[in-house]
């Protein structure tokens, strides 16, 4: 079986090649060719012709064709990227006045459930690979022509339920020879898996964390949410006092505000007291529409209402730009597709 190289961090890419009896400088050269958007063994013109025909019978790179691409009016882009196997997954390209980030999926569709998110609608298709996460960014870079400062996994897919290929894509991109990304510059989101959030505390310190969170309290929380019935609100809150004590980062809370559940002022009221004394930030975002679900999203009023309470409160808080909602590529709106046949942009 061909090794997926673009998936393997340095240490283990140098193993692979001493394995064919190569010397371990050749690393570096194939580890920037790579991230350099290269996918034929052919055009890495600085390795012998005798290596470059080893690889072919020996591994393979891996590569996400292009499906369809989507321009939004405010410069965001959404990307439908198809891998050999059928797969599809959408991320997205967006513009801020401190750079550009990019939205990467890490799974294929997400079996977390949660009511009001598309990208849980069909379960789950399978994980993505490190490289494979990788390639979404690499995909966004070369069609646009810019570089990607920033990257959130806060795609389709919860991050921490594929932590294996998480972990090894997140080494992948701030490899000096890779994407060369500060672990400062990426976000992991998540929906509260206890286990690995501790793990990514561990060993990734510098990461930021992002806690979708979405409601004042456990009962309105498991209503939404069902990892929230295996771990409580309580529990979760606590782990997260606990990473910005440890790491002397604050945690980001996403709380998506929906109509007449959880958006008025006892809500806001009843979070405050709950992320008091914090390393925090909470991100306030309206609802965007999905069809298949019956919630709406809170008018801007109410949304600047609450905003305006929590920060009388003392709880930082950005009441979020809602960036690609007219090509469905807000948040909440990314979901699983099938790859197929041919490039379409609109």
């Amino acid at each position: 079986m061909k090794e997926d190289i673009k998936s393997l961090p340095p240490e283990k890419l140098a193993g692979f090649l001493a394995g064919l009896g190569q010397p371990k400088y050749r690393t570096g050269q194939i580890f920037a060719w790579l991230y350099r958007g290269v996918y034929d063994f052919d055009e890495m013109t600085d390795l012998s012709l005798e290596l470059r025909e080893l690889l072919k019978e020996t591994a393979y790179i891996e590569r996400g064709e292009l499906l369809q691409v989507r321009r939004s009016r405010d410069g965001t882009r959404k990307y439908l990227l198809g891998f050999k196997d059928g797969e599809a997954v959408e991320s997205v390209f967006m513009k801020y006045k401190y750079g550009n980030s990019a939205c990467v999926s890490s799974q294929a569709g997400c079996r977390m459930g949660c009511a009001f998110c598309a990208s849980a609608l069909k379960g789950l298709s399978r994980n993505l690979t490190a490289g494979e996460m990788a390639e979404e960014i690499i995909a966004m870079e070369k069609d646009t022509g810019e570089k990607c400062s920033h990257v959130v996994v806060m795609g389709t897919g919860e991050p921490l339920d594929n932590y294996q290929n998480l972990a090894r894509f997140l080494s992948l991109i701030h490899e000096k020879k890779g994407l060369a990304l500060g672990y400062r510059n990426v976000t992991v989101s998540t929906c509260g898996l206890l286990p690995a959030m501790e793990r990514l505390r561990r060993e990734f310190p510098q990461v930021n964390l992002a806690v979708s969170l979405h409601a004042p309290n456990q009962s309105l929380r498991s209503r939404l949410m069902p990892v929230a019935r295996q771990y409580q609100m309580d529990r979760l809150l606590a782990a997260c006092r606990e990473h910005g004590q440890e790491t002397g980062r604050r945690v980001t809370f996403e709380y998506a505000l929906i109509e007449g559940f959880n958006d008025q002022p006892a809500h806001g009221e009843e979070l405050a007291n709950r992320l008091s004394g914090m390393l925090c930030h909470v991100n306030l975002i309206p609802l965007n529409p999905v069809s298949e679900t019956p919630w709406k999203g809170s008018d801007r009023k109410t949304a600047e209402a609450f905003k305006v309470l929590l920060e009388r409160r003392g709880v930082p808080v950005t009441l979020r730009r809602s960036l690609g909602a007219d090509i469905d590529a807000a948040c909440g709106q990314l979901r699983l597709c099938k790859g197929g046949p041919g490039k379409v942009q609109e």
